[in-house]
């Protein structure tokens, strides 16, 4: 997996670096130099993120809830 759609996934999933590092339990360096191609993006979070991702475009938020506001 490319730097790139590692970021794609993330943006896919709306998830930033800090959500699938806490996700992971791991250190936030670790994911930024994922996201930098400093570090290889492992087989197995590879595989799991183009799940994800392709998950949220298949399934996309039900649009009827937007702009709602709680009432307390």
């Amino acid at each position: 997996m490319t730097p790139a759609r590692f970021r794609e996934c993330l943006l896919h999933i709306r998830w930033t670096p800090i959500n699938i590092a806490s996700a992971l339990q791991c250190e936030l360096s670790w994911i930024e130099a994922l996201e930098g191609g400093n570090e290889e993006v492992p087989a197995g979070l590879a595989a799991w993120l183009e799940t994800l991702a392709k998950a949220h475009e298949a399934l996309p938020a039900p649009a009827t809830y937007r702009g709602k506001t709680s009432r307390h």
